[in-house]
């Protein structure tokens, strides 16, 4: 599946229709326009969807290069390049009759490819600074986010659906182009690695109950407050993933460097040092 596509429409970037207009949703909107008029010109210029694809990824691998020479805000200029070529790879093939059973599946391997090139970057980078700690946290979150995928794949044949969890693709991507474009690569690190780790847990949980025929959590009183946090459901450009979306932002934003030891931006002040005046 493209990064952002699904037979139902973008996730992220031209969202489903909300609603509600939500802070997500209002974000994909404003890049539905733009993304269109891509899609539109390569249609017009018959590019098969299967190039896009592998020039995403031959992107990526480059924005890994600069992640690994701690260039990031290269990186995210590049990244964005390479995204654009991952969101649109399913629309164009939707839209010139090539969809094909080939296509889904190069394009998912494709986007593990991407995914790796992205980490293996920033490996190289702690790695040339001395800094185990975080090789081994951003090797861990590398290791999850591809069995994130992995578990979904595996249990949708035995399963319908398994679309269970936060931290997709889509997420981790932005959260990648984030942490490079404000050099708080670490906290974004330390956010994939946690919430890949719930997901996959999510999804090992929901294909167990779902193949013993056992009933999924309930998401009702205080309890369920929790379940739907942490075992999650809801779709994208809803109120309560706004919600996540700002917790995410914030700790990313607001956590001080120095706290989390970050090798690119530590003496640095975060932003409830800026606020605080120090």
């Amino acid at each position: 599946m493209a990064m952002g596509y699904d037979p139902a429409g973008f996730s992220v970037g031209l969202p489903r229709t909300p609603t509600l207009v939500t802070f997500t949703g209002a974000v994909g909107k404003a890049f539905n326009f733009p993304l269109r008029l891509i899609i539109a010109a390569c249609v017009r210029l018959r590019i098969h969807p299967n190039i896009l694809t592998f020039t995403g990824v031959l992107i990526n691998i480059w924005a890994g290069w600069h992640l690994a020479h701690g260039e990031f805000h290269t990186a995210f200029w590049i990244m964005l390049g390479a995204n654009v070529f991952d969101f649109i790879d399913g629309k164009v093939a939707m839209e010139t009759g090539k969809m094909s059973k080939f296509g889904g599946f190069w394009d998912s391997v494709i986007d593990r490819f991407s995914d790796l090139a992205l980490s293996v970057g920033l490996i190289c980078l702690y790695s040339s600074l001395g800094r185990t700690d975080y090789v081994l946290i951003t090797s861990i979150a590398m290791v999850f986010a591809t069995m994130t995928s992995y578990t979904r794949a595996r249990a949708e044949s035995l399963i319908p659906r398994c679309k269970v969890g936060f931290m997709e693709r889509p997420e981790r991507i932005v959260l990648f182009m984030i942490g490079a474009v404000t050099n708080r690569m670490a906290a974004v690190m330390w956010v994939i690695g946690v919430l890949s780790i719930v997901t996959v847990i999510n999804r090992i949980q929901y294909t167990y109950l779902e193949l013993n025929n056992r009933p999924q959590p309930r998401r009702s009183g205080v309890i369920g407050f929790f379940v739907r946090a942490f075992y999650w459901t809801d779709e994208r450009a809803t109120l309560p993933y706004d919600l996540w979306v700002i917790a995410i932002l914030a700790f990313v934003w607001l956590t001080p460097p120095d706290w989390l030891g970050d090798p690119t931006a530590a003496g640095h002040p975060g932003l409830l040092q800026y606020l605080g005046g120090r």
